[in-house]
């Protein structure tokens, strides 16, 4: 049964994607917003329709629902739990419907399409960490495909859920436990915000293991500079920002870029001809390393019907471009579905690289060391006039 609602909802998915690059090749950008932008206005919800994320039934995962989907692992797979470290995962854009702008908490479709996310993402950090993942509603696709205002009030929505959701998690934690910040595509665009609101320049930025933001870009200059944290430039770092886009040969990220280039970034800078931060999942460094693929511990390669996955490890080598994009070299086998158009591997930006990043959240976790607080200098009490 379960694997027959998989089978069914990637069908779907994957006609969307063969779909849109058919008609990308043919007419370019333009039709694809055409065909996915939203047409309605944007209707602010009622405060009562606000999730309540003291309730379970708002997590997507959560330690409480021990058989999420972000408990999956590849058949064969085992490692000892590590206690005592929690990820806040926001989950990336689960909607294509251009009839609404913001997707509702109780639409089964959506709450399905993320539970393919848990398990091909968030599975990477079961058993390192506790996991909480909200379900939030997201801003559809079409949003990001548009300069209309409606498309900011629906990402500012999907914004103040996530914000809601990570004050529940922190307020959930034990005094002092290590934390991971990790999302992909919107989930890293909303994590982004929540840094800077958050987390930089705040006691919480002391507790971050490490945050695993990939599938949106990140200007080196006009981001990064907000976020109150570095991009890692060690395996071993805590309390650093990993980041990449993935992308076959030949590439084609124009579009991205001239999207990229027309905003402005999270310090307020311009992000026109800003260099793109790009960590290598398979080392966790920022550097131009051509890292081979013998390197790889193991991609995640989907099964037919996407109800589950194998590892097949030295399939895919890695290195991060003077573009800021993430070159895999020749196109994977196993990965023919989901290809978004220029061979972008968006969808597979975790999964290319499972147990690489699988062994990176367990490094940095192990290596965390919490700070320390400085000693209190003794108090000189005055004698009495």
């Amino acid at each position: 049964m379960l694997a027959r609602r998989f089978l069914w909802i990637i069908a779907i998915l994957i006609m969307i994607v063969i779909a849109a690059a058919f008609a990308y090749s043919l007419f370019g950008e333009r039709l694809i917003t055409a065909a996915m932008v939203p047409s309605a206005e944007f209707k602010a919800p009622p405060a009562k329709d606000a999730p309540d994320y003291s309730q379970l039934a708002a997590w997507a995962a959560h330690p409480a629902k021990p058989r999420d989907a972000a408990h999956w692992t590849p058949a064969g797979y085992t490692a000892p739990p590590r206690p005592g470290v929690s990820v806040f995962y926001v989950l990336p854009t689960s909607i294509f419907d251009r009839t609404r702008w913001n997707a509702a908490m109780d639409d089964a479709k959506v709450g399905q399409t993320m539970d393919l996310f848990l398990q091909s993402q968030a599975s990477v950090f079961n058993g390192v960490a506790e996991i909480w993942a909200p379900r939030y509603r997201q801003a559809t696709f079409g949003a990001f495909l548009t300069d209309k205002p409606e498309a900011k009030q629906a990402l500012d929505l999907a914004y103040r859920d996530v914000l809601a959701a990570f004050d529940a998690f922190i307020a959930a934690q034990p005094a002092g436990r290590p934390i991971i910040l990790a999302g992909h595509s919107q989930g890293s665009l909303l994590l982004m915000r929540l840094l800077k609101d958050r987390v930089a320049g705040t006691g919480i930025a002391a507790r971050i293991v490490a945050v695993y933001i990939p599938g949106w870009p990140i200007s080196v200059s006009a981001d990064l500079p907000a976020l109150g944290l570095p991009a890692c430039s060690t395996p071993d770092q805590n309390g650093c920002i990993l980041s990449w886009q993935s992308y076959a040969r030949p590439a084609d990220y124009g579009a991205i870029r001239a999207r990229f280039d027309a905003g402005t970034g999270l310090t307020g800078a311009r992000r026109l001809g800003t260099g793109i931060l790009c960590v290598n999942p398979m080392t966790g460094m920022a550097s131009d390393e051509k890292v081979p693929a013998k390197a790889n511990l193991g991609s995640l390669v989907p099964n037919a019907d996407f109800s589950g996955g194998s590892l097949v490890p030295h399939g895919i080598g890695a290195q991060c471009l003077p573009a800021g994009i993430l070159d895999i070299g020749e196109p994977p086998n196993g990965f023919g579905s989901y290809v978004l158009p220029g061979n972008n591997y968006h969808v597979y930006d975790y999964p290319l690289f499972w147990a690489n990043l699988r062994a990176d959240v367990e490094r940095r976790v192990d290596g965390y060391a919490a700070p320390v607080a400085p000693a209190r200098k003794p108090v000189k009490h005055m004698a009495a006039a």
